[in-house]
């Protein structure tokens, strides 16, 4: 076996004249990929602000549209405070009506109560304050409604406080024993 060294590559002139160019090249490269990142980040930055003042502009449009559709019910409110003496029988009218106009504008807000006294209890939309025993109505009947529940387009906002039947029925008693046997 002879090991025989290679001799060591010559370096050209002209390659290490290169060599700073290529170095020179590539910082100029990197400078400039950094600045496009810099104004990516910046763009995207601005697009994030964007879209958070956008999302808040719309909140406050639903809530704006939200307002405008209550406000009759309240100016009626208004009317029927400014004017005194009137019977019972026009507060009670007025009353209903404003009630009415409060339903209707909630309505198309999209809330709407939950159907609660004589449906069976339901535990995702009636909150059950009391069970009270009774053979008038089956068992896990709602008996009474004490405060409305509503939902908006579907969802839960609030869930109906209810009295609900447990029906006290007793249990089927076992068979006698025939005490003559």
């Amino acid at each position: 076996m002879s090991t025989k060294k290679e001799p060591a590559p010559e370096i050209q002139p002209e390659a290490a004249a290169a060599e700073p160019d290529a170095l020179a090249q590539a910082q100029a490269e990197n400078s400039q990929l950094r600045q496009q990142l810099l104004r990516a980040m910046a763009d995207f930055d601005n697009f994030r602000k964007r879209a958070r003042r956008e999302e808040a502009e719309q909140r406050l449009h639903g809530l704006q549209e939200a307002l405008r559709v209550l406000l009759p019910a309240w100016d009626n409110l208004h009317r029927a405070l400014a004017h005194p003496g009137s019977g019972a029988e026009d507060l009670r009218r007025g009353i209903e009506l404003t009630e009415r106009q409060w339903a209707e504008g909630l309505r198309k807000l999209g809330v709407e109560p939950i159907p609660a006294t004589g449906q069976p209890f339901d535990p995702h939309l009636h909150q059950a304050v009391e069970m009270v025993d009774t053979t008038e109505a089956p068992d896990h009947t709602v008996l009474e409604e004490l405060q409305r529940g509503y939902q908006w387009n579907g969802r839960l906002l609030r869930p109906a406080m209810v009295r609900v039947a447990r029906n006290a029925t007793a249990a089927p008693s076992a068979p006698e024993e025939n005490a003559d046997a």
